[in-house]
């Protein structure tokens, strides 16, 4: 009987190369699969899906970690997949997964994660993407809770694929005990309270990103916000297809 292959999953983040969150993932993976990382030599958090276009991009080869392959680009996240893609891989991937991203990724906050800025750019490549999130913002946070989740949500992946046109966005919460995984819509909201004024040394004024987001409603446990503050991980169904399919009709009444 011929050996089943062991499927190549490309790994990366936007916390850089050296956070702490993707060493666990790749830790997580490599029994699964022979796993390449190509991240970010620098933390680029916030970056979406932002491409680099006016500085020259370079490649930097790391010791390999557990058998895994580590490669750090000067770029962006989603520059690390599409080098990656273009000169790195030896193969088109089975599988993209990006993490695990210090912090959460969670309601409509997801279209400016670098996080899942990767994995939409894998579900455009037709690969199987799922990105993974932790709600503890420490770079030496303790990631122990988080594999039992990613042995499910691989676990499944490897075994059944993901639709075509879809990725998956999974967040867990910093909890002594995890209460199960939910599926989740990303809770509606906004961001409230974003720059804080302060003042540098020089007596000039600098404004730097805080705020927290505020969900429409606090009591929708059919969101993720709500379940992760209850302490169960949260599975998004997403996908990089922005048009709102429903309203096209309305839309054609409406330019008549």
């Amino acid at each position: 009987m011929e050996e089943r292959k062991r499927p190549l999953i490309l790994v990366s983040n936007d916390d850089g190369v050296n956070a702490h969150g993707i060493r666990f993932l790749v830790e997580c993976l490599v029994e699964r699969g022979d796993v390449i990382v190509v991240a970010p030599d620098s933390a680029q958090s916030g970056k979406s899906s932002a491409i680099t276009c006016n500085v020259p991009l370079r490649v930097s080869k790391h010791p390999d970690y557990l058998g895994a392959k580590i490669y750090s680009v000067n770029g962006t996240p989603v520059d690390c997949i599409k080098l990656a893609m273009n000169s790195i891989v030896p193969a088109e991937p089975d599988f993209i997964v990006a993490g695990i991203n210090h912090g959460a990724n969670s309601g409509t906050s997801t279209i400016y994660s670098g996080t899942m800025g990767i994995v939409f750019e894998g579900c455009m490549l037709g690969i199987p993407s799922v990105g993974f999130s932790f709600t503890a913002f420490e770079p030496d946070a303790d990631f122990s809770v988080c594999r039992s989740v990613i042995d499910t949500i691989m676990g499944n992946v490897i075994e059944k694929g993901i639709p075509h046109g879809i990725c998956l966005n999974v967040n867990i919460p910093d909890v002594p005990q995890l209460q199960g995984i939910r599926v989740a819509k990303a809770a509606p909201g906004r961001w409230i309270g974003e720059y804080e004024e302060r003042v540098d040394p020089f007596g000039r004024k600098y404004y730097w990103l805080t705020g927290e987001y505020k969900c429409d409603d606090d009591s929708d446990d059919t969101g993720d916000v709500v379940l992760l503050r209850q302490g169960y991980a949260t599975v998004t169904p997403c996908n990089p297809d922005q048009t709102a399919h429903y309203f096209l009709p309305s839309t054609e009444e409406y330019l008549k």
